[in-house]
């Protein structure tokens, strides 16, 4: 997350930007309001999913999105119910997409 945003605001903003591009979106999993890292799955919606985390690169500074698990829904949902048990502070928002839409990599939602 940002440091200037707190986790429950990113998620309403995205959620909102989501429904504005009519993609259905819903929280997995509530963690940490103000300082709960985010996962976001990708539901393709044909037993297929891509999990999304933030990563910061340290030679740039920027904050991107990379893949934390990609392939059977069943195996990407493992990966996040893993994810929780570390960290019950993680939020887990689930985007279905037929398309593959998920808009993280729009303007404002890496930084």
């Amino acid at each position: 997350m940002s440091d200037r945003l707190t986790a429950s605001f990113w998620v309403a903003a995205y959620l909102a930007r989501l429904r504005l591009a009519d993609i259905p979106a819903f929280v997995v999993a509530h963690g940490d309001d103000s300082a709960g890292a985010v996962l976001v799955k990708l539901n393709t919606l044909d037993r297929r999913a891509v999990a999304f985390q933030r990563s910061f690169d340290l030679m740039s500074g920027a904050r991107t999105w990379v893949v934390l698990a990609e392939g059977d829904e069943a195996e990407v949902d493992a990966a996040l119910l893993r994810q929780r048990a570390r960290d019950r502070d993680i939020w887990v928002i689930e985007v279905e997409d037929r398309q593959g839409r998920h808009l993280l990599d729009e303007p404002g939602l890496s930084d």
